[in-house]
């Protein structure tokens, strides 16, 4: 499916009929907020790129958990959205989600109860996730099959000291012969997760990862019927899973998929610093004509001036993701109107639960009541705080509301 123009301003909105304006002060501050533009940009450029690249893009709606933005995903030609529990796939499928790959274990009866409901009432769901013990296969082979159903599931491949997965290509194939004997499960293919693997220079051991989960699947391939999705990629060495895995031997009939998330609002932060590397490495990336632009920010308030070289503003680790780097001023305006760029002259140097404390440098000009924007670093951190978020224009008017569903 190629990319479609979409519109982005929702169907439905709280907001429509009394326009509002952050800058103006007309909703509650702190607030989290999505600029439109920044949002179609990135939506538009990873589905151009998967697109030239040749992979499906499974985009991880769990860095969201917004509903409207996976059906934005989706009509742009997402090939499926990621999720990483039963809960958050019931969201998925609620928002008219027709693939939900669930990057995960589905452990636990409520869990597996759940699953099968959702199977029932949305049937023309593809609904997949994740196995990598004959104890958990058998579980779900027994469960399934008493309800008449067929749980569709992918081997995971890990690695030593990781966090899920078979810790061997040997181990995932034992288990590949097991599954393909259950009456409840039906064997979809193979998944990993590269970003397990950490270091100064981890590209060597993903690439060897990569090499060998190509080579796993062509082992597997006769115990699957039909297309062999072989599945991997974050935020960060997308470019590399395609370049390894289009280049590699696989099954004949092999979809890759690529699953970054955080790509959806971008950052100023960690995923800058990664995107940054990939458009130095990736000459496909580059010929794109654009890139990836930060779409989420933080608006708020200063609401104390105690010292001459320290502000207080109004957001703090109840609001922001502080985990990757501080969120750091990149505007700054008072009574409506843009001041100088504060990027040299103040500073975020430490949070609490609701406070936030500024360095203010020689020439800073920070006054109670001024409004700083600020950028973050690791979005997924940032949603999970908010209930909602503002969708705006460039100019900060407020088009909607976005609820999450965390």
């Amino acid at each position: 499916m190629k990319y479609q123009e979409i519109n982005l301003v929702p169907h439905k909105s709280a907001l429509m009929h009394s326009p509002a304006n952050v800058l103006n002060e007309d909703v509650c501050l702190p607030a989290a907020l999505i600029k439109k533009s920044a949002l179609k940009n990135n939506i538009r450029w990873m589905q151009a790129y998967a697109e030239a690249r040749g992979v499906s893009l499974a985009p991880h709606g769990k860095t969201t958990m917004t509903p409207w933005i996976f059906q934005q995903q989706q009509k742009a030609g997402a090939w499926a959205i990621g999720v990483g529990s039963a809960w958050q796939a019931s969201i998925a499928m609620s928002a008219g989600i027709e693939r939900v790959l669930m990057v995960n274990q589905l452990v636990g009866k409520a869990n597996i109860t759940l699953v099968s409901q959702l199977k029932h009432k949305h049937t023309a769901v593809d609904y997949i996730c994740c196995v990598d013990s004959e104890a958990n296969a058998r579980t779900l082979s027994d469960f399934f099959s008493q309800q008449g159903q067929t749980l569709d599931v992918l081997i995971e491949l890990g690695v030593p000291g990781g966090r899920c997965g078979c810790r061997s290509p040997e181990q995932a194939l034992a288990l590949t012969k097991r599954v393909a004997e259950l009456p409840g499960l039906n064997l979809r293919g193979l998944e990993l997760y590269e970003g397990v693997l950490h270091g100064d220079n981890p590209q060597p051991k993903i690439e060897a990862l990569l090499q060998e989960a190509a080579a796993l699947a062509c082992q597997m391939e006769r115990y699957v019927d039909g297309e062999f999705l072989l599945t991997g990629a974050g935020s960060v060495w997308y470019d590399v899973v395609c370049n390894i895995w289009l280049a590699a031997a696989k099954p004949a009939n092999c979809r890759i998929a690529i699953r970054p998330g955080c790509y959806i609002t971008h950052d100023g932060g960690i995923y800058q610093e990664a995107q940054d590397q990939l458009m130095a490495r990736d000459r496909i990336a580059c010929d794109l004509g654009s890139d990836l632009v930060s779409a989420l920010e933080l608006v708020a308030m200063v609401q104390s001036v105690p010292e001459s070289d320290r502000a207080i503003v109004n957001f703090g680790k109840r609001d922001s993701a502080f985990d990757a780097g501080l969120p750091q001023p990149i505007a700054h305006y008072r009574q409506g109107k843009a001041l100088a760029s504060p990027s040299e002259t103040i500073e975020t140097t430490g949070i609490m639960d609701q406070h936030a404390m500024l360095k203010l440098k020689p020439g800073a000009d920070v006054q109670v009541g001024d409004i700083l924007v600020f950028s973050t670093s690791h979005p997924c951190l940032t949603f999970d705080k908010w209930k909602a978020l503002l969708l705006v224009d460039d100019e900060y008017n407020v088009l909607d509301e976005l609820e999450t569903a965390f």
